[in-house]
């Protein structure tokens, strides 16, 4: 394959290396503590958090679930899950950019390159970020010299603003689906900052326009097939502790606002118990995606995809419920423009409709029904 010649040096210093789970959990709590102090006005006033992230970076959390046979720690998936919902639960924007990351990563860990492998891999520990897109079957892939020339837009995707690589979905000019794993600050390639929903306002999603950029064979493979590869099962997973830390946010505003919480003590628990059942979903998730990871057998990667589904859907409900309940309990000055509490419903409604519910209630109910045949 020779090199992977498109891969230029890193200009970041090398950032810290957790060596254990302990110390992950712990800096991700230093962190979020961090982060919460300027989320509000983050928020109000769409600043993106481009100090934040790099200290992120730095800290060496962004690096956690790279392979052992990789210098990495490669945390386990319940925990790695609990770190970006504590994340999230201090700036929402940031933990979906973590978890946005982290799939990509856990897409790398199964490509066939070696060479391809050790040298992102290296990148993520030493601090880099990585973003995923996927561009329309219009752009352009053709083949060029020693590898493909690109032209085209790409989808709307979170992270790109912040991101040093991105994973592209493509298709090749024999009709294969292949992924692209691009340098952002390549020629010809350009960020357009095009987001403006009113949730998760500083996550960097952008689209990506490529104008005759040069790909080099060795940095293009196959896409990975399957409906049931982790890559997706932890993308669900994640995406699930992103909601998780939204409802847990909104949850430490309802029990500060509220004058007399006694008064409201049978809801109150009602949310609670909500809250730690989602909490318990995706500690489940996590160890079946452990399994599947370990053994990545048919049946084992289906029971995590469904577990995954299962904990997502229950996270983004309990997200969209306990911001609900900030407003109908509280009551009094929630409505405060000054306070911006609305922001735990819009991050968790934009983030709800990031979910495609409906193919993922069928493919749960597939899976039930094959089970029960067996």
């Amino acid at each position: 394959m020779g090199t992977v010649s498109q891969l230029h040096d890193n200009v970041r210093p090398p950032a810290h290396r957790i060596e254990t789970e302990e110390e992950a959990v712990s800096t991700a709590r230093e962190l979020a503590a961090a982060f919460r102090r300027q989320a509000n006005e983050r928020d109000i006033n769409r600043l993106m958090p481009n100090a934040e992230l790099d200290t992120l970076s730095q800290s060496g959390l962004t690096a956690i679930t790279v392979p052992p046979e990789y210098q990495g720690l490669d945390v386990s998936n319940a925990l790695l899950a609990e770190i970006v919902a504590i994340i999230a639960e201090s700036d929402a924007s940031i933990g979906n950019v973590l978890a946005s990351h982290f799939r990509v990563l856990e897409g790398l860990r199964n490509q066939p390159s070696e060479e391809l492998k050790s040298t992102l891999f290296a990148r993520a520990l030493d601090g880099d970020r990585f973003a995923a897109t996927r561009f329309s079957e219009q752009a352009g892939l053709v083949a060029e010299g020693s590898g493909f020339c690109l032209t085209g837009r790409s989808e709307q995707a979170a992270a790109i603003l912040f991101s040093d690589w991105i994973a592209v979905a493509a298709i090749d000019p024999g009709g294969r689906r292949v992924t692209l794993h691009l340098q952002r600050d390549s020629d010809e390639l350009q960020a357009v900052d095009d987001w403006d929903a009113f949730g998760l306002r500083t996550n960097g999603t952008a689209t990506l326009i490529a104008g005759k950029l040069h790909v080099n064979a060795d940095t293009v493979t196959a896409a990975l097939s399957g409906d049931h590869a982790t890559e997706k099962s932890l993308g669900l997973l994640l995406h699930a502790a992103v909601g998780l830390g939204i409802a847990r946010a909104a949850f430490s505003d309802l029990l500060l606002m509220a004058k007399d919480p006694s008064a409201f003590s049978s809801k109150i628990g009602e949310h609670a118990i909500r809250i730690e059942t989602a909490t318990g979903a995706l500690e489940q998730a996590g160890r079946k995606l452990d399994i599947a990871q370990v053994s990545p057998a048919g049946a084992a990667m289906a029971e995590a995809c469904f577990s995954a589904s299962s904990a997502c859907l229950t996270a983004t409900e309990v997200a969209l419920a306990t911001a609900n309940a900030l407003f109908e309990l509280a009551r009094g000055t929630t409505g405060s423009i000054a306070l911006n509490l609305d922001r735990h419903w819009r991050n968790a409604r934009i983030h709800d409709m990031a979910i495609q519910r409906e193919p993922l209630l069928n493919a749960a109910g597939a899976h039930i029904l094959k089970i029960s045949e067996n």
